[in-house]
């Protein structure tokens, strides 16, 4: 009896091992010191499981402070499927709907709203066909950057700010890639579901899949570096940001668009949820949400919150976005058909911070 107990711990423990995801950190270095970002983090799942995740580098440049694989990373406009993901839940409880209109959940504004944008639609913002600017007005932004009263207030003294304004094009008639519109999006979603936008993030997406780490605005506790800071500048050297400052990550005016953080294992755990829903195998959505969100609008590529295209390592269809606070650049891929995907982060922007997210997923993809 002795000899197959021993067999059956020694087989246990070969599937364990087996199972524990490879460590890439060492291999990451090498891109970090190419590039000289002062750090980056990747991950990659394969069928539903981290197969490798690593990080690398410094949380400031001007320290000597070493991020970890643990370590939290703002995902700019990744955000936005995150976005987009909750309002489908909000659609399937049939507490909004794909066309409510702007003019049906802010009835308020009256004739403060120009009638140009009383029928744009969930839907329309979401595709970046709402006929919102891409760059905010300068007065809202100006105000925006103060940060005064609650999130919630910010976003709606926003969008009405904006809605008195014409919109930048006629609705539903061109793409206009929009921070914008996905404020008032979220702004949508909070009127109607009589909760912060925040509160929605956290009740429906990040608990139920588990994303511990994920939060608001610049990863690090204000004046400590127990988190990476951001870095300005486009390339070596960089300008760190310390947390606490105003400047150090996008006003929660546009959170729906790009503020949301989470270390890189909960990034790639988001990610794969999305393949999973792709296949037709997540909960929290069904399948025909996932569809939805995951099908370009009429003659364009981008879904709600996702670029659709065509890759070889992805067997067909592949999504991606990308993302920055111009402080942070975050990317992820998607493969559905394969059942894989690759992120990756890193505490800059720019073409430096672009290529070595780009080479650490080339790199993920040649090998898993």
């Amino acid at each position: 009896m002795k000899a197959p107990f021993f067999l059956t711990v020694l087989l246990a423990l070969a599937v364990s091992l087996r199972a524990a995801p490879d460590d890439v950190s060492y291999r990451l270095r090498r891109i970090q010191k190419g590039t000289k970002v002062p750090a980056i983090a990747a991950a990659v799942v394969v069928d539903g499981q981290i197969a490798a995740f690593g990080a690398t580098g410094l949380r400031s440049s001007e320290d000597d402070v070493a991020v970890t694989p643990q370590d939290v990373w703002h995902v700019g406009s990744c955000t936005k499927s995150m976005t987009a993901s909750v309002a489908a839940m909000l659609v399937e409880d049939e507490v909004l709907r794909w066309d409510s209109t702007v003019g049906e959940i802010f009835p308020e504004l009256g004739e403060a709203m120009r009638p140009a944008w009383r029928g744009v639609t969930l839907e329309q913002l979401l595709v970046h066909r709402g006929g919102a600017p891409h760059d905010p007005p300068a007065a809202l932004w100006k105000i925006a950057c103060e940060r005064k009263g609650p999130p919630n207030a910010q976003r709606l003294a926003f969008i009405t700010g904006l809605l008195a304004a014409e919109p930048e094009k006629p609705p539903g008639a061109h793409f206009i890639y929009s921070d914008c519109g996905y404020a008032l999006a979220g702004a949508m979603l909070e009127r109607a579901a009589h909760k912060p936008w925040e509160d929605l993030m956290r009740e429906r997406l990040f608990v139920p899949l588990g994303l511990k780490s994920a939060g608001f605005g610049e990863p690090a506790t204000p004046n400590e570096l127990d988190q990476p800071w951001g870095h300005t500048g486009e390339e070596w050297p960089y300008n760190p940001i310390p947390a606490g400052v105003p400047e150090a990550d996008n006003p929660p005016a546009i959170g729906p668009a790009a503020t949301v953080h989470m270390n890189i294992s909960d990034f790639a755990h988001y990610a794969a949820w999305h393949v999973a829903g792709a296949r037709g195998e997540a909960r929290l959505l069904t399948a025909e949400s996932f569809k939805k969100l995951h099908t370009p609008h009429d003659g364009q590529q981008y879904a709600m919150g996702w670029v659709v295209t065509k890759r070889r390592w992805a067997g067909g269809t592949a999504l991606n976005h990308s993302g920055d606070n111009t402080m942070f650049y975050a990317v992820m891929w998607l493969g559905p058909t394969a059942n894989t995907c690759f992120v990756a982060a890193c505490n800059a922007d720019g073409p430096e911070a672009s290529e070595a997210c780009d080479e650490a997923i080339t790199m993920l993809i040649n090998d898993y």
